[in-house]
C-alpha cells in the first residue's frame, strides 16, 4: 500500500505546481456559479418560488456545492490510459509490479486531494457571501458527506478508467468519450438537480451510476438527506464502486489476453 500512497503523493505535488491553472479554475468556477444560480433562480421564479423542494437558498446551496466539488470529483474525461494504449506504453505499465487499476486510482485520489480544497473552498465561500447557503440540520452531514465524496471520486475515476480501457478494442475512443460526457452531464445533476427531472428520467438516472458522482455528495453534504436516507445514498454509492471495480477488472483481464502493442 505504501507504493500507492507514494503515487498519490506524487500526483498531489505534480498538480500543485500548476498554480496559475488553479487560480484560473477558481475564477472560472465562481463565474459559472453565478451563471448557474441565475438560471436556476429564474426557473424558481417561473415555478412560483419552489421546484421539487428547492427554494432560493437550497438552489444556491446546490449550485455552489456543485461548483466546489466539480474539479475535485473530476467529472470530465481524461485520456492517459487510452493514449498509452495507442503509443504502446501500456505494455510498460502492465509489466510493472503494480496493479494498473489501483495505481491510477491512487493517482486520482492524489489529484482530488488537492483539487477539492484548492478549487472547491473559495467558490463555496463566494456563494455563501453572495447568494447564501443553507447549513445542514445535523452534524452527521459532514462525516457522511466526506464518505460520500470519497465514493463519488472513486465512481468518477472508475467510469473514466472504463472508458479509457475501451481503447484496447478500438484506438479511437472519442465517440465513447463524447457519449460518456453527454450521459454524465445530463444524469449526474451537473446541469440541474436529478430531483427535478420528470419521473421517467429520474428512473433512468437512478438506474445508472451518474447521480452518485455529484448529486449524491451534494445531497449528503447539504443535509437534504439525513440519517437513514443518507446511509441509503452511501450504500448505493458503495454498490456502484463494487460493480465498477468488477467490470473494469474484467475489461482489463480480457484486454490483456488479446493485447497487441501498437507502435512498437
Amino acid at each position: 500500500m505504501r507504493r500507492y500512497f507514494l503515487l498519490a503523493s506524487a500526483e498531489f505535488r505534480r498538480q500543485s505546481t500548476y498554480r496559475l491553472a488553479l487560480a484560473a479554475g477558481i475564477f472560472t468556477n465562481s463565474i459559472f456559479g453565478f451563471i448557474r444560480f441565475s438560471v436556476f433562480y429564474a426557473a424558481l421564479i417561473g415555478a412560483g418560488g419552489t421546484i421539487a423542494g428547492y427554494d432560493k437558498a437550497e438552489a444556491s446551496t446546490y449550485v455552489w456545492l456543485g461548483q466546489g466539488l466539480l474539479a475535485g470529483v473530476g467529472l470530465m474525461s481524461q485520456h492517459e490510459v487510452s493514449q498509452k494504449v495507442r503509443t504502446g506504453e501500456i505494455a510498460i505499465e502492465l509489466s510493472r509490479p503494480l496493479d494498473l487499476q489501483l495505481s491510477y486510482w491512487a493517482r486520482d485520489f492524489g489529484r482530488a486531494a488537492l483539487m477539492l480544497p484548492a478549487r472547491g473552498i473559495i467558490p463555496v465561500i463566494v456563494g455563501a457571501l453572495t447568494t447564501g447557503l443553507v447549513l445542514p440540520d445535523s452534524w452527521t452531514a459532514l462525516p457522511y458527506g466526506i464518505v460520500s465524496l470519497i465514493l463519488a471520486v472513486s465512481i468518477s475515476f472508475l467510469l473514466r478508467y472504463g472508458v479509457n480501457l475501451i481503447s484496447f478494442w478500438t484506438l479511437d475512443v472519442q465517440g465513447y468519450t463524447n457519449l460518456y460526457l453527454l450521459l454524465m452531464s445530463l444524469l449526474s445533476g451537473f446541469y440541474v438537480p436529478v430531483h427535478i427531472f420528470p419521473g421517467w428520467l429520474q428512473t433512468i438516472a437512478h438506474a445508472s451510476p451518474f447521480p452518485s458522482m455529484l448529486q449524491s455528495p451534494i445531497d449528503v453534504l447539504s443535509g437534504r438527506v439525513l440519517g437513514v436516507e443518507a446511509l441509503q445514498v452511501i450504500g448505493t454509492q458503495l454498490f456502484w464502486v463494487a460493480a465498477l471495480v468488477v467490470i473494469t477488472r474484467v475489461m482489463l483481464w480480457r484486454a490483456s489476453a488479446r493485447l497487441v502493442v501498437q507502435g512498437g
